[in-house]
């Protein structure tokens, strides 16, 4: 049944590349993984059509432009205001205005621990009333607390997730276990037709990152930028030959299997060309 979604989701997926393909967020059944995932609002899935890849200062500069269109950005948060909203600022940029984000998910969504951490964020741009919210979400939030926002652009968030680098998960797997993530990245070795590594080239000390994709990805090309949405696990190669039946022959098998026992694999639920702005 898993697969059969996934193989739906990559045919809709395999279109010509002929300008910016947008990469979002959206609800789908997530695979297994070691642990269970929590149960938060982080689940990557195929962009809808018409939705833009895009940056903050971009939700800012060009409101008009974007309202009531779907967006995906990566920001790190920069103030948690309450259990459902944060900001998102594109630091790089002097004097970026915050954005609002809303989590209109019905999910709860676990801040990143660590102030460097960005997250992926795919939601309807539009301009932030509190009684229309509200009214549409119930979220409960406190007038006074957002006053500063009212009619500003806010970004109404239907899925997000934790998106670190590949460094990241391979130089400290542990915490991001079960998770769902959205990773960007280099693919730097095509291991098999279902398997191949990210490049680490930011973090100092990082390792690549091993991918594997229960249905083969022939488009993936070595120094291609995909983002790859799934969840981490350890590699242990009789577990994931078991959950996702990979067909690797006993020499690809022993090779990974030396190469990465014991260490993190994120198991994808979605390849595609990146188009998230660096």
């Amino acid at each position: 049944m898993v697969n059969n979604r996934l193989n739906n989701l990559t045919q809709k997926l395999r279109h010509p590349r002929g300008g910016a393909i947008a990469l979002a967020l959206a609800a789908v059944t997530l695979l297994p993984a070691c642990s269970t995932p929590q149960r938060e609002a982080t689940a990557p899935a195929p962009a809808a059509p018409g939705t833009v890849a895009t940056t903050t200062e971009n939700v800012v500069d060009r409101t008009a432009e974007l309202l009531g269109k779907t967006v995906t950005i990566r920001s790190k948060p920069i103030n948690k205001l309450g259990p459902s909203t944060f900001t998102v600022s594109d630091q790089k940029f002097f004097g970026s205005q915050p954005i609002l984000v809303v989590n209109a998910t019905g999910k709860p969504f676990a801040m990143p621990a660590e102030s460097g951490q960005e997250v992926q964020v795919t939601g309807t741009v539009r301009n932030f009333v509190l009684a229309d919210i509200e009214r549409e979400y119930k979220l409960g939030l406190q007038p006074n607390a957002y006053a500063e926002y009212e009619s500003k652009p806010t970004i109404v968030a239907q899925s997000m997730a934790l998106a670190p680098t590949p460094g990241e998960l391979t130089s400290d797997p542990k915490k991001y276990y079960g998770k769902t993530l959205a990773v960007s990245g280099e693919v730097e070795n095509i291991r098999s037709p279902n398997s191949f590594t990210l490049d680490e080239d930011k973090l100092i000390g990082g390792e690549d990152l091993l991918v594997i994709h229960t249905v083969p990805q022939p488009g993936v090309k070595e120094g291609e930028k995909v983002a790859v949405t799934g969840v981490l696990r350890q590699f242990v190669v009789a577990e994931l030959d078991r959950d996702y039946d990979l067909q690797w022959d006993l020499t690809l098998k022993q090779k990974l299997e030396a190469e990465y026992t014991n260490k993190p694999v994120l198991v994808a639920t979605g390849v595609y060309p990146s188009a998230i702005p660096d």
